[in-house]
């Protein structure tokens, strides 16, 4: 077959792990070509807060933190057991860093440690109470220029204006230092006249969106081509190799070559219904991911059909979420479940899960109700008019900045957020057992004014208290639910995307059911099966693995010999 064009490297997906993997074969002297099947660039990775986590990284020192790569992967390898091969875990903990320093260097992307944003699992050795979470710091829109219009702009927040990690942890801690940087921020926003006059929002981004324009900026001073609307439709194989790919674009089939090879990067599969009802549990949706649209598992469907094996394919990144009335805006619940004054059941109105604990285990634990039948999907976050003042919860922020009268309405009437004067009316309204709840609410009150919860151990970890606040003794995540009236926010059983996928080896070749490599295909981020198997390690596990592999991928394609690009072995 002759093809249309010819180019080194063909790049499915235009989010983190794609964008960074077109870097690197740029910077290594490639000729390189993305292509995105919808038509705003970032995927995922712009609905996201962007964070990576990378062991031993080379900006730790500057902030007086004390880690290695080999403390890494023992942390990981305590976490994730067997269920990952030992090399492509050591390429993970080992090289992480090595691809940071290269994309710090040869691109815009610049990311800072968050010294007091912890791993996830203080017991598991190798462990670190910061450090290996790094915030991708902001840019300004403008900087893209005409590109900046078709960067994904769905984030959606509690805030008019966009924050990093810090400043949303400083800002959430409610102090005086809290007021001056919101005073300041929203003097920022509010005299950005331009942005103002057109309706726009902020044009200083961060978190997730910071770190795609920073990719694409560094893409676009390349010279490196972004096609939109322009889907992979089918891989090309050729003596056993992948060749390159028919894209759609306009209308017509295109077919490229790729001389080095094909990186899918086109996310998960948390869109596709068939596929989470084949593969996940019966209670998961669709329709409750905070992924982006294009999540609907076509790189996963081109790699079965050269013949790549999958795993992990009942993971997922999970995270409570919340479904705002539109049906379209989701969010992930990560930060309001583990303030004081709140508690979260099941519609059987009982507790199944600590609160604040990592959102993929509350998530789990949410699933493991479900299935003994206590009604926990959608389960409910209630919290009282002590709460409601103090605390943001999902995208509703304090009482105290906005009312109940300016919330929209909406709010109320889908069912997302229900308000009673009393915990029986609640119930009532909610479909929750009424006469449990209150029982329920009696156990947890009663130890929450001691700072205890003997049931799940609320706030007895690092991470717990992380979100919580530390001006509420003798526990920051404890207070009782007591004050009318009574709030319940509906949470999901959703997630931040799929975590199976294409198995791939420690330099991201995507592997058939032998265990053998298929030459020139190579996996990255979601689409390919999670280097982290079944477990979350820490805030920005996702991102980082996605563009570690990319990394990977990108050297490995470019530093292989002729004959070895052939081989099976």
């Amino acid at each position: 077959m002759k093809p249309n064009m010819e180019v080194d490297w063909l790049v499915a997906g235009s989010g983190a792990a794609g964008m960074t993997g077109a870097v690197v074969a740029h910077q290594m002297g490639g000729d390189v070509l993305v292509v995105e099947k919808e038509p705003m660039f970032g995927g995922t990775t712009c609905k996201s807060g962007g964070v990576v986590w990378i062991p031993g990284n080379h900006r730790q020192r500057d902030f007086g933190v004390s880690d290695s790569s080999a403390e890494g992967y023992r942390y990981l390898k305590g976490l994730i057991g067997d269920t990952v091969s030992e090399p492509r875990l050591r390429a993970y903990a080992e090289r992480s860093a090595e691809m940071l320093a290269f994309m710090m260097q040869h691109s815009h992307v610049d990311f800072s440690p968050l010294p007091s944003y912890m791993d996830y699992y203080e017991k598991v050795p190798g462990y670190k109470p910061g450090g290996r979470s790094m915030d991708p710091g902001v840019i300004h829109l403008r900087k893209l220029g005409a590109e900046g219009r078709s960067i994904r702009d769905d984030f959606t927040g509690p805030l008019p204006f966009n924050v990093t990690v810090p400043e949303g942890r400083c800002l959430g801690e409610m102090n005086a230092k809290s007021y001056l940087l919101g005073a300041w921020l929203v003097m920022r926003y509010l005299l950005d006249i331009p942005a103002r006059l057109q309706g726009r929002q902020d044009q200083r981004l961060a978190l997730g969106p910071a770190l795609v324009a920073k990719l694409r900026l560094s893409l676009k001073e390349r010279g490196v081509p972004l096609w939109l609307d322009a889907p992979v439709k089918e891989l090309i194989v050729e003596q056993g190799r992948v060749s390159g790919a028919k894209v759609l674009r306009e209308g017509e089939l295109v077919y490229i070559r790729a001389r080095r090879g094909v990186l899918l990067a086109t996310g998960g599969f948390s869109r596709n219904a068939a596929l989470r009802q084949q593969y996940q549990h019966p209670a998961v949706g669709s329709d409750w991911t905070a992924s982006a649209p294009g999540a609907t598992g076509d790189g996963i469907v081109l790699g079965q059909a050269a013949g790549a094996a999958l795993d992990f394919m009942g993971s997922s990144w999970w995270s409570p979420t919340l479904v705002l009335p539109d049906g379209e805006a989701r969010l992930a619940l990560i930060a309001g479940k583990a303030y004081p004054g709140s508690i979260m059941v099941n519609r059987a109105g009982k507790r199944f899960t600590n609160e604040a604990a990592p959102y993929e285990d509350v998530v789990k634990d949410q699933l493991a109700s479900e299935s003994l039948n206590e009604g926990a999907v959608p389960a409910y976050l209630l919290f009282d008019a002590t709460f409601r003042s103090k605390y943001p919860a999902g995208n509703i922020r304090p009482g105290k900045l906005e009312s109940d009268a300016r919330l929209p309405k909406a709010y109320f009437d889908s069912g997302m957020l229900t308000r009673a004067q009393s915990i029986e009316a609640l119930a009532e309204q909610t479909g929750i057992d009424g006469e449990q709840l209150k029982a329920t609410l009696a156990r947890f009150n009663e130890n929450a004014r001691r700072g205890e919860d003997p049931d799940f151990g609320r706030g007895a970890t690092h991470h717990d208290r992380y979100y919580a606040d530390p001006k509420v003794q003798p526990n920051p995540c404890l207070g009782p639910v007591e004050t009318p009236p009574f709030y319940a926010l509906r949470v999901e059983a959703g997630d931040l995307d799929t975590k199976g996928g294409l198995q791939a080896d420690e330099y991201g070749r995507v592997l058939n059911e032998a265990g053998k490599f298929i030459p020139g295909l190579y996996a990255s981020g979601n689409t390919s099966a999670a280097v982290m198997g079944d477990t979350y390690p820490g805030a920005g596990a996702t991102i980082g693995s996605a563009m570690t592999f990319a990394y990977l991928a990108a050297q490995h394609a470019f530093n292989m010999k002729g004959d070895e690009a052939m081989s099976h072995d």
